[in-house]
């Protein structure tokens, strides 16, 4: 049976936007999200992160740095039972850097390539999924992959609210109608 997935945006969704975190004592977890990934998990819904990096490109940081980070929030949730199932990252742009990451690619939101691989290796049935972000690119890539789309007014989330897309305040107001759409069906 496939399973269903929330697609969360990282930066300005799940942690506090401060455009190229480039430093671990820079994360800072939104308010919410600990326990609307935890309802996730109870629910054995998949919680996949989906987040462009093009600080990589830039040559802000690397991707290992990336990693690290990864890494970081993802023990800082599970020490208050919150488990991220796995995290996906976009190291390119298509203008800015220099080298390998100075490209186009299929990854880099609203491309679809971190979702359709997600979906490969989780089994996840996308049409029952969501996309949980706060920038016009996150919704375009549920648009183009048949999932929900909801955006959260943290981050960059309220320069985006005035363009027809299903809009909460943050995370658990999202987890709350994703919970609720699931008992739908």
């Amino acid at each position: 049976m496939q399973s269903i997935a929330v697609f969360f945006d990282r930066d300005g969704t799940l942690i506090e936007e401060v455009n190229y975190l480039d430093s671990l004592a820079k994360v800072k977890i939104l308010p919410g999200v600990v326990d609307g990934i935890r309802q996730l998990n109870e629910k054995l819904i998949k919680v996949i992160v989906i987040s462009n990096q093009s600080g990589v490109a830039r040559g802000y940081f690397s991707e290992d740095f990336v990693r690290e980070t990864h890494k970081f929030i993802a023990a800082e949730l599970a020490k208050q039972g919150a488990i991220i199932d796995a995290f996906y990252f976009c190291p390119h742009h298509p203008s800015a850097g220099q080298g390998e990451f100075r490209r186009n690619c299929d990854c880099r939101k609203p491309a679809t390539g971190m979702v359709t691989k997600a979906i490969r290796e989780w089994n996840i049935d996308v049409t029952r999924s969501f996309v949980v972000g706060d920038s016009a690119s996150d919704m375009q890539v549920a648009r183009a992959v048949g999932a929900q789309e909801i955006l959260v007014s943290t981050g960059h989330g309220k320069n985006f609210q005035d363009m027809g897309f299903y809009t909460v305040a943050g995370v658990a107001e999202a987890v709350a109608f994703v919970v609720s759409e699931g008992e739908k069906t």
